[in-house]
């Protein structure tokens, strides 16, 4: 457990810095388990909805000590981040228009556009190897940023769509490049061995019966007790939702969380789903764990019978559960037959098409970013099945687009981590909020 909470501490950068500490501590200075069983773990998590690095620990913590193994690795990972996003969450709403916190996210949000274009850079150039891929990345951003298709349908499609590639013209599929020969001592959990918790369908329909209903309590429970048109209850079903369709990590996920929490339920503006990330990127853990704070400001600002504090703190806590409870389920309902699924093409074939359509989320999720951090004013064009977001250029933010362009060279030209970026965009946000700068 000293392990894993240790882990958790360092999970900052979003999913690939988390699945770099864990492949540090675990396959290199613990070797607890062997480089090939942790990408074979790794491919798989991919390919569930979630935050790939948390069910990984699961993983992992399965491998290691079954399912108390994985229901410590997994709590521990999340543990901080819940903590410290609660913490910053009441700090915002209670002093969030000071002018001092005021430059600090002024700062921050320009650095979120840069961290979110690099997103969209590493994953292409990691998963784009051909011109179908790029052009299925391609259609995915025209269908979320020109046409207002949903983001579950977008995913769907792709998956069929990359299915169809692979059966057709198998040479897309990139192989996974063979690990070097590993000198160091056998890991605890050697690359050939199998679990020695074997698939069957009493113990899937035990897990899948136990799953859901942890899951289903609270939400039940909120609605027995709110009311099903309570926020609490809307948030717990909205939210169980998206854990349904968070394929290809937080980025991809978030432009559907934004469109629908700020323009369809209201319970945040533009620019707060943008601060929100900010904060999420500062903090440890899953990145996803920007959904708390969604809910944090939602049910503060329509608390219902409760006093706000109250409301918030349980909008906050029920969202964090739909969210993760999810991850526990995939993994133990899924794990055994994962072990005995290693290098199956079919199961695979999903991937492809999901990870380049998920570079187009991506991207337009930095463009949903970038509008609404740098003008002031984002208006609407509908034309038929043509839904554009365009920018009023006369409200452009000065002095955000300046610390944008700082952002972007620390992090592609200089190679800045995202913590120490954040860290100096937020004081040049605070630098330009008390000496009255204008576009902060």
């Amino acid at each position: 457990m000293k392990t894993w909470f240790s882990i958790s501490l360092q999970t900052f950068g979003g999913p690939a810095g988390q699945i770099a500490v864990m492949q540090r501590t675990l396959v290199e200075e613990k070797r607890w388990i062997g480089q090939q069983r942790f990408n074979h773990a790794l491919s798989y998590c991919m390919l569930l909805p979630g935050p790939e690095a948390q069910q990984l620990a699961i993983y992992i913590g399965w491998l290691l000590n079954g399912t108390r193994g994985g229901l410590a690795a997994g709590t521990l990972f999340v543990l901080p981040g819940v903590l410290a996003l609660l913490a910053l969450s009441a700090v915002y709403v209670a002093f969030g228009t000071t002018a001092a916190v005021t430059g600090l996210f002024a700062g921050l949000a320009p650095a979120v556009v840069a961290i979110v274009a690099q997103a969209v850079w590493r994953v292409g150039r990691r998963s784009l190897a051909h011109p179908a891929l790029i052009a299925l990345a391609v259609a995915s951003f025209a269908a979320l940023a020109l046409f207002g298709v949903p983001f579950p349908l977008v995913i769907i499609a792709a998956a069929f769509t990359g299915w169809l590639l692979v059966r057709f013209a198998p040479h897309l599929l990139r192989p996974a490049a063979e690990n070097g020969k590993d000198d160091g001592p056998a890991p605890l959990i050697p690359d050939d061995a199998l679990h020695h918790e074997p698939p069957g369908r009493r113990r899937a329909t035990r897990i899948l019966l136990m799953g859901l209903v942890l899951w289903a309590v609270p939400v039940v429970a909120v609605a027995v007790l709110t009311g099903t048109g309570s926020v609490f209850t809307t948030q717990g079903l909205f939210f169980s939702g998206t854990a349904l369709v968070t394929f290809g990590g937080a980025y991809a996920v978030l432009a559907y969380v934004a469109q629908q929490a700020v323009q369809h339920y209201g319970w945040l503006s533009a620019g707060e789903m943008v601060r929100g990330l900010a904060l999420a990127e500062t903090t440890p853990g899953p990145l996803i764990m920007v959904v708390q704070f969604v809910a944090f400001l939602g049910a503060y600002r329509d608390p219902g019978a409760l006093t706000p504090w109250a409301a918030a703190l349980l909008g906050a806590l029920l969202t964090t559960w739909v969210t993760f409870v999810p991850c526990f389920l995939f993994i133990f309902l899924g794990a055994p037959y994962i072990e005995r699924l290693r290098g199956n093409r079919s199961v695979s074939a999903a991937l492809t098409g999901i990870t380049a359509a998920v570079v187009g989320v991506i991207a337009n999720l930095a463009l949903y970013f970038a509008e609404h951090t740098l003008f002031r004013t984002v208006g609407t064009i509908t034309a038929g099945p043509l839904q554009l977001a365009l920018p009023d250029f006369t409200t452009l933010r000065p002095t955000a687009l300046a610390i944008t362009a700082v952002a972007v060279l620390l992090i592609f030209k200089l190679r800045w981590s995202v913590l120490r970026t954040l860290g100096i965009c937020a004081a040049l946000g605070l630098v330009a909020a008390l000496t009255g700068l204008p576009g902060t």
